[in-house]
């Protein structure tokens, strides 16, 4: 088994809205969640990039405080599991935690809202082990547009390329996974280190505005970086994402009931955290009419095989030294058919190994090329701001 380094994860985003931030339990098996320390374990997980998402819609002050509570929930996630978790900031330290039998936890910020158009708090942020930025979430910012908004400035303005080049001078990953390809050509056209996509599909199999072209593969091949290979079924699979466009309007069709706000708020100091509202609200499974048309109408099939055709497809148009993993789990409930949690990444790399990858090729994949780019970005870099760790 190839010990994997997976793109994104949004179990920081489950503790906040379940738990207020509680991160007790985690070492035993936790069926409600799709990531627990027991199902890492299993998958093989050698390094996590955990995402500290907060929404695109929120004010810009109000996402860096929420960013900055997430990323503190990372950290309080490794000092309560220090025999499985260990903080890394470089490639030397995700390499130390392997070998330690640890999972090294990176941390990538979802959207550049959270840094509230500054490079200060981008700076700030780098001290404190971010090691990428997903450019937009599915909002466009005020400098770089996403991929399901009407461009507004095609691509980057002058902004979202000074915040790209500060990124990189700083050795910060610039992640374009939910940006639209006029901004991923902005932004490889200003890159001068490796760009990831960190959770992303290939358009060229299934045409949904969050995969990726093939001319940008090329580019991206050309760039050196790495697309990470997601498994949320809308992306994967037409069909699956007919079906969710068709389940949902009709859930709006019913007149939902009312809920808590979409974003739940943080724990105030001292409060007990059983008067917290739930979230993320009703489920949807108790309204008869839904739950009706849901039996009447089950979800398409998705299968690990379609996944295979999306990392394939991007191996064979950017190259097998720049595709990887970025699964989504706990950021969507939408999953193909065998692979609900972090175990399941052992039936990705059998499906491969069948289609006739080799060894050296699936290490590549699940982890030796994020690495590789994280290493690279560190060499390219001007300014280093993350954190140096003992060791170093």
């Amino acid at each position: 088994m190839k010990a994997i380094i997976d793109g994104h994860n949004d179990l920081p985003m489950q503790l906040r809205g379940r738990y207020g931030y509680r991160v007790d339990g985690l070492d035993e098996p936790r069926p409600e969640l799709q990531t627990d320390i027991p199902r890492l374990r299993a998958g093989g997980v050698g390094g996590q990039f955990w995402s500290v998402f907060v929404p695109g819609d929120l004010g810009e002050p109000e996402a860096v405080v929420a960013t900055m509570e997430q990323i503190d929930a990372v950290y309080r996630l490794a000092a309560a599991y220090p025999g499985d978790f260990a903080i890394a900031c470089g490639a030397d330290d995700v390499e130390r935690a392997v070998a330690d039998g640890k999972i090294a936890s990176l941390i990538g910020i979802e959207g550049g809202h959270s840094l509230a158009t500054s490079l200060g708090v981008l700076r700030a942020f780098a001290r404190l082990g971010v090691r990428y930025v997903t450019l937009t979430h599915n909002e466009n910012t005020s400098w770089a547009d996403s991929a399901v908004h009407e461009s507004r400035v095609d691509g980057l303005n002058d902004e979202g390329r000074a915040i790209v080049r500060e990124m990189q001078r700083i050795g910060v990953l610039v992640d374009l996974s939910h940006v639209a390809p006029v901004t991923m050509h902005a932004a490889l056209d200003t890159a001068f280190a490796p760009v990831i996509f960190s959770h992303s599909g290939a358009r060229a199999v299934h045409d949904h505005p969050r995969n990726v072209p093939d001319d940008v593969l090329t580019r991206l091949r050309d760039n050196g970086g790495v697309i990470m290979l997601t498994f949320v079924a809308p992306f994967v699979s037409a069909e699956a994402r007919a079906w969710s466009l068709a389940a949902e309007a009709e859930w709006q069709r019913l007149g939902p009931p009312p809920s808590p706000a979409d974003w739940p708020r943080a724990p105030r100091p001292g409060e007990d955290l059983s008067t917290m509202p739930d979230w993320p609200g009703p489920d949807r499974l108790v309204v008869p009419e839904y739950a009706s048309w849901l039996a009447a109408n089950p979800r398409p099939p998705v299968t690990v095989a379609q996944v295979a055709d999306h990392v394939e497809h991007a191996r064979d148009v950017a190259g097998v030294d720049h595709v990887g993993l970025g699964g989504d789990y706990d950021g969507t409930t939408e999953l193909p058919d065998g692979m609900g949690d972090v175990a399941s990444y052992p039936l990705l790399l059998t499906e491969l190994k069948g289609r006739g990858w080799s060894d050296e090729d699936l290490a590549k994949l699940a982890g030796g090329n994020i690495l590789r780019v994280l290493r690279e970005s560190e060499r390219l870099a001007q300014e280093p701001l993350w954190p140096l760790s003992p060791a170093r």
